[in-house]
Order: structure tokens, then sequence, then C-alpha cells
């Protein structure tokens, strides 16, 4: 399929939520609690390398028009640190599906790469939780 630019948008936008929601998890285990080990598995699904030319993304971008652009107000609260992990896991693991699915008409490989850094998040996810849940009743 040739790559159009509403394809090629909607790349750009996932792969910027994408990255931005693994980051922000990242720095929180990387300085928050100082855990190297979920810090590391993060920036590591964080490095995607894309089949397509960064330019390319550049290009097809156009945030001053985005529909969505403002924020709703579930966006704009979060009651503690965990609402922010939690939220962000979500946002990444969302577009890891977005781009899984789109990658289906640019490139196979790199769809099979989401959909398996989708469920290594959902993995993390899981794991946060229990590390949270066990470090509550101690």
């Amino acid at each position: 399929m040739k790559k159009n630019n509403d394809v090629l948008r909607i790349v750009d936008a996932n792969i910027n939520r994408y990255q931005e929601g693994i980051r922000v998890v990242e720095d929180i285990f990387r300085y928050v609690y100082d855990n190297k080990d979920i810090s590391s598995l993060l920036k590591r699904l964080r490095h995607v390398k894309l089949p397509i030319d960064y330019q390319l993304l550049i290009d097809s971008r156009d945030a001053t028009n985005d529909v969505l652009r403002d924020s709703t107000k579930s966006e704009q609260n979060r009651a503690d640190i965990f609402d922010i992990i939690t939220a962000n896991i979500k946002r990444a693991q969302q577009s890891a599906r977005v781009l899984e699915e789109i990658f289906k008409l640019i490139d196979i490989s790199t769809s099979e790469i989401f959909k398996q850094n989708r469920y290594a998040l959902y993995d993390i996810e899981k794991r946060i939780i229990k590390d949270r849940d066990e470090s509550s009743r101690t």
C-alpha cells in the first residue's frame, strides 16, 4: 500500500503517544523509584526503528488543526503518581494497538513488533500493580 498522508499522520500521532507515554512511566521508575529493571525494559520498548522516513512523518503532521487537541477533564486530573503511571501505560498500550493495525498496511514486521511491545506493556503493567499491592500490604 502506498503511504498516504492520512496514514502517515496516524503513525506520527501514535508513535508520539506511544513514546511519550512510555517515557513518563520510565522516568518515574528511574527517578522516583530508582528501579533500573523496569526503567530499562521501558527504555527498550520506547526505541522502535520505523520503516518510514522521519521527514515524511513530520511533513504529515498537522497538530494545529487536530480536532481533539484540547484536553478533557480526565486528562487534567491525577490523584497521585500511580494515576500518572496508569494513564501513561494505558496510553502507550492503546497507541501500540493502533500502530500494530496501521502497520499491517505498510510493513507487517513492524506491525508484529508493536504487537509484541503491546503485550510486553501489559506484562509490565501487571508487574507494577502487583508490586504496588505487595508494598501497600507491608
